[in-house]
């Protein structure tokens, strides 16, 4: 619970700050002049939405030595919502609508705080992750996109508890021809092909607990992670990142965009164990990768289309020869109206 609180707080806190930054001109220099063959600003206008998404994040344990796999995933929920974008203010409503989440009996129940927030300024995209998940299942198999949609469970884990905060930010070095936010703020209008490099940092800390050992009682493979029944993990991370992301225009309106970023870095992982032996720690290699695609329809009245974002951080283990993996993403459907206004809300 406190956790919770500590996060609601800060929300509270940075919200004012950032629009009184703005307001005394700190932040004027994130504001791009728009190559107007390209991009087309939309921010005056009020952009309204309804949205359908599914936010989550996953853990996985890997032993190279046994080439075997553990995949713990929650039972996210799909939520419908609607939300609205103006200049620099934007808000997005989600419901939990209780006949499309009806899966508990196949996955468990999971109960989650997901403060999940991404960011798009001209020429820096900024992601915060701060979630409270509780209840997991034992994934049995590995797919594309297998983290957002629910594959075949193998075990429920009601005990399982994560909790996670991170920060991830790129600067986008062609701002006045590529926009992110056309793809997945829809406040602005891609319109011609166009990408750009990107470069930055990220902070990721994580623990996954449980009342038992993490490592399920019937592994993949006997001696899996050396059978070491830890039932808590934590990692803290400090990664450097580099990536690129395109927009191909197709036809003037419809559009597909990708973007790549990989990074490397240091990390500190501790098991814990519940029966009085020491803690296993080590400090090792860090790779990690942020993933973007968006596709669908655009213009200047209106945006249909399908977004997602995932992050995936992995970790050595203080074991030999295995590593942590463990991320967090959301899938989103919008369907957008922009409304051109006779006179601004406020300001000029």
């Amino acid at each position: 619970m406190m956790h919770r609180i500590k996060a609601i707080c800060w929300i509270l806190f940075l919200c004012p700050a950032l629009c009184r930054a703005q307001d005394k001109g700190i932040l004027k220099w994130l504001s791009t002049e728009n190559d107007s063959a390209y991009v087309q600003d939309l921010t005056r206008d009020l952009t309204v939405r309804i949205y359908g998404s599914r936010k989550y994040n996953y853990y996985d344990m890997h032993d190279r030595k046994l080439d075997e796999e553990v995949l713990y995933r929650p039972n996210a929920n799909n939520n419908v919502g609607v939300g609205f974008n103006y200049k620099f203010i934007g808000l997005n409503l989600g419901f939990n609508l209780p006949f499309i989440n009806n899966d508990n009996d196949k996955y468990g129940k999971t109960k989650y705080l997901d403060l999940q927030t991404h960011l798009y300024t001209r020429k820096l995209v900024v992601d915060f992750y701060g979630q409270y998940y509780q209840g997991y299942y034992n994934s049995e198999t590995r797919r594309f996109f297998d983290n957002a949609i629910s594959v075949k469970a193998d075990g429920i884990r009601p005990d399982i508890i994560n909790t996670n905060i991170g920060l991830h930010a790129q600067y986008i070095f062609n701002d006045k021809r590529f926009s992110y936010r056309a793809a997945f703020l829809q406040n602005e209008y891609q319109k011609k092909s166009a990408g750009s490099p990107l470069i930055g940092a990220e902070i990721f800390a994580w623990q996954m607990r449980g009342d038992s050992a993490l490592v399920p009682a019937e592994p993949r493979g006997e001696g899996f992670y050396e059978g070491l029944p830890f039932t808590r993990s934590g990692n803290i991370s400090l990664a450097v990142n580099g990536g690129y992301a395109y927009t191909l225009v197709i036809a003037k309106h419809f559009f597909i965009t990708g973007s790549l970023a990989l990074a490397a870095g240091v990390n500190r992982t501790v098991l814990s164990f519940n029966d009085g032996r020491a803690k296993e720690h080590g400090i090792g290699w860090q790779l990690n990768n942020t993933l973007r695609i968006a596709a669908g329809y655009n213009s200047p009245k209106y945006y249909v289309g399908v977004h997602y974002v995932d992050i995936s951080t992995r970790g050595s283990a203080p074991v030999a020869r295995a590593y942590q993996t463990f991320g967090a993403g959301n899938l989103r459907f919008s369907i957008v109206r922009r409304f051109g206004l006779k006179k601004p809300i406020f300001g000029s």
